[in-house]
């Protein structure tokens, strides 16, 4: 009961860890979306003052920067367009400015021919400079190749408790074992170990004086008093040194079930200098049977401050500031193995198995083991858990990046083999030794960045790095730039991507005026209709040195025309399939109608027999128009038509049975038809089933030959009707099944009421009643009297 109490305590504290984690460390759990908006999901271009703001409103936009490009009356915003738009507009390709996204290759190392220690290469690019544009995405190809005989670092972690005494007898002989092992993999492999039990304080351990110096239930066995973690043995390849120091080690005691096992990882994997950790292949085998403490227990104990995330291993190698810090969090922990970039193993009792495997699914690049009640499988586990990992590459982000969009895609098994989308991290599983494997990288930026910013990408697990150098593509590189240029009348302004900056004082689109003249009643003149009448630009746009700067899309010497009050389709102005200018739409090829809605292609009026709309309409935008009386999408359903046995069901009856609305006239409205009585029993989906006047049954089949039809009718074969014999039986058997069951249970309580009757008789004339006195009544002794009673 308690071990099952502490397996509910653990998964209710895992399942706040987890919300915990997704909190805390979002680079493990979850896609680098921080509220900035996707600028490409924004809807289409729309016109902007400047070349920077053009390209930073949409990725779809472009900027033409052609001198003199817009017409009388047309705003400079309207530079600001799609691409095709410009084009049709006139503007020449040499003159769009359009920073599209890209990126350069800056260091790829060749994959190393088997492994080379902390040189091996088995991630490829290594450094890769990438410009986005704001809100257009950018494909970046990684490519892992995994070597043979990667160099391996495996620290073991050992629970020493009590309950692990005979587990520590296996341990003292697996470093000679683990390392031949290994080398069968690897050349380079060094093991180290270390052990953990708890926190020194109550009520995690036994306080009293003697039981902090003997905490073993008997005074005769060997054991060492509590502590929270102690690094026993710095990774070594010396196989002899590991069972020495192993040799050495005894168990220790606590008093609650679960143990200090975070306490250990989170040391184990930030004291790396302690730990003797290399660059490579790391590896923290967790060996326990018990679950394991978690942030918040440890104000059970007093202890209140958080666990700062530090190394605090004294001289000695023991945690020394254990009863100060809180326990570690699952978020703490899974994000100090990441950042150390160490796999754990975590090989337990069946117990404690699924409290491990939902602690596995917070922890990235982890696997756990079912480990036997003396750890007599241990060898075999870690081979096989080794051999999980190294099969397993997970391409992820180290630390996401505020305003930047990351996803992945997997090519696992070849060029044309992908394994679809994984989100948040790159997977490819069961790879090879030797085997190359492919992540398209997908970076959208949703906003431009002050200076370089850097991403580095790692293969969970091993050493190498792919770091991204990040630019933002945020302004135009226009080379027309001239301060005080003629074109803008004389030197009036400065030139930049075709659009003139006047000097102060100076306005208009050339800078041809200034601001004394813009008032001046001979200038609005120019600005009105020519009568005179009605408001300055139409009131669409404001008079600027005697002529009209719309505003929007509008356009035209007095901004008469709208460019954006076209007639939509779908929503879309033009249907999307033209350009709108004065407030028609000037539609694309194959294209055609007031909205550009009709396409010329005829492929969806084509019938199967090859004519057009099935030969009962004509095709207009691509879709069917019926003639009267007949509808469907290729115009192939008739409701008025008759269908043949329709047409033959009067020539059918008369000729066959002389009833029917043809009786007086059946020779002569039938000419056409030759009726005959078939004797065919059998029937198929081809036969009329029709029924004459008096209700009788009869089929027939049309047949047309020679230019006449044959109606073969065969007249429905007569039988008795048992209908009626067969609901009346039915009926009755019914009704005679019940009233048997009926009579059946009432026969059945007679019998036992009868019986019951004469058993209670029969006892009762066997009852004997004893008239003898109660022995065990006694009558009193003393008798006391009232005086005062009065009768």
């Amino acid at each position: 009961m308690v071990a099952l109490s502490m397996v509910i305590w653990s998964l209710l504290a895992l399942s706040r860890a987890e919300r915990e984690l997704d909190t805390k460390i979002p680079s493990l759990g979850e896609a680098t979306e921080w509220g900035d908006p996707d600028l490409s999901l924004l809807g289409s271009c729309q016109p902007a003052p400047s070349c920077q703001q053009c390209i930073l409103s949409h990725p779809s936009c472009a900027w033409c920067k052609q001198l003199n490009f817009t017409a009388s009356g047309e705003a400079e915003e309207r530079r600001c367009a799609g691409r095709e738009e410009l084009l049709a507009r006139g503007c020449p390709l040499e003159e769009l400015e359009e920073p599209r996204s890209r990126q350069e290759v800056l260091q790829d190392y060749p994959f190393s021919q088997g492994a080379r220690g902390e040189g091996t290469v088995q991630l490829a690019p290594q450094r890769v400079r990438v410009m986005l544009r704001p809100g257009e995405p950018q494909r970046l190809q990684v490519r892992f190749l995994r070597a043979e005989g990667y160099p391996v670092d495996l620290y073991y972690l050992m629970d020493l408790s009590y309950s692990m005494k005979d587990d520590l007898e296996q341990v003292r002989q697996l470093g000679h074992d683990l390392l031949l092992r290994l080398q069968e993999v690897t050349h380079s492999v060094r093991i180290g170990f270390g052990s953990f039990v708890d926190k020194t304080v109550l009520p995690f351990v036994s306080t009293v004086p003697s039981k902090l110096r003997h905490p073993c239930p008997t005074r005769l066995e060997p054991c060492q008093p509590p502590f929270s973690f102690h690094h026993v043995l710095s990774l070594t390849t010396e196989a002899k040194v590991f069972e020495q120091e192993v040799g050495l080690q005894n168990v220790s005691g606590n008093l609650d079930s679960p143990e200090g096992g975070f306490d250990a990882i989170l040391q184990a994997a930030v004291c790396q200098e302690q730990i003797g950790w290399r660059n490579v292949s790391r590896l923290l085998v967790f060996t326990s049977d018990d679950t394991f403490h978690t942030a918040g227990d440890g104000k059970l104990g007093g202890i209140f401050r958080p666990s700062d995330g530090r190394c605090h291993l004294d001289s000695n190698g023991l945690y020394s500031r254990s009863p100060e810090f809180d326990y570690p969090s699952v978020g703490q922990v899974a994000q100090a193995l990441s950042a150390a970039n160490i796999q754990p193993i975590f090989a337990v009792t069946s117990a404690t198995l699924p409290v491990y495997q939902e602690l596995s699914k917070l922890i990235p690049k982890s696997t756990v083991g079912e480990l036997s009640e003396n750890s007599s499988n241990v060898l075999q586990l870690i081979m096989d858990a080794y051999n999980s990992l190294s099969s397993t590459v997970t391409l992820q982000h180290v630390s996401p990046l505020p305003g930047v969009h990351i996803s992945y895609e997997s090519q696992c098994g070849g060029p044309k083999k992908r394994e679809g989308e994984t989100g948040d991290r790159g997977q490819c599983n069961h790879v090879r030794i030797n085997q190359t494997v492919n992540f398209w990288v997908t970076l959208q930026a949703a906003h431009c960045f002050t200076e370089p910013q850097l991403l580095r990408f790692r293969a969970l697990g091993f050493s190498e790095e792919l770091t991204v150098e990040l630019h933002t593509l945020c302004d135009c590189n226009c080379s027309d730039t001239q301060p005080q240029a003629a074109h803008c009348s004389d030197g009036q302004g400065h030139l930049q991507c075709g659009v003139c900056s006047c000097a102060p004082g100076r306005r208009g689109r050339l800078c041809e005026c200034s601001e004394a003249e813009l008032s001046s009643p001979d200038l609005e003149s120019g600005c009105r209709a020519p009568n005179g009448t009605g408001p300055l630009c139409s009131g669409k746009g404001r008079c600027q040195c005697g002529r009209c700067s719309c505003s929007g899309q509008s356009s035209g010497r007095l901004c008469e025309c709208d460019d954006a009050s076209c007639e939509r389709h779908e929503g879309i102005l033009c249907g999307g399939f033209g350009r709108c200018q004065c407030g028609v739409c000037h539609c694309h090829a194959n294209r055609t109608g007031r909205a550009c809605e009709c396409s010329g292609s005829v492929d969806s009026c084509v019938s199967s027999e090859g004519g057009l709309c099935s030969g009962h309409g004509h095709c207009k935008c691509n879709r069917c128009q019926c003639l009267d009386g007949y509808y469907g999408a290729l115009c192939d359903q008739c409701p008025g038509c008759k269908t043949p046995c329709e047409r033959h069901r009067d020539c059918a009856e008369c000729g066959a049975f002389g009833t029917g609305p043809l009786t007086t006239n059946c020779s002569m409205a039938c000419a056409h038809a030759n009726v005959t009585l078939a004797l065919a029993p059998i029937l198929d989906d081809g036969w009329c089933k029709e029924r004459t006047l008096d209700n009788q049954l009869f089929f027939f089949l049309v047949e047309e030959a020679g230019g006449r039809v044959v109606l073969r009718v065969r007249p429905q074969e007569k039988g008795a009707d048992h209908t009626q014999a067969i609901v009346l039986g039915c009926v009755g058997g019914i009704v005679a099944v019940g009233l048997v069951l009926v009579l059946a249970y009432r026969i059945s309580v007679e019998i036992y009421d009868r019986r019951e009757y004469s058993r209670f008789e029969k006892e009762q004339q066997q009852l004997n009643w004893n008239q003898d006195n109660n022995p065990l009544y006694k009558s009193a002794i003393t008798t006391t009297i009232n005086p005062r009673f009065q009768g």
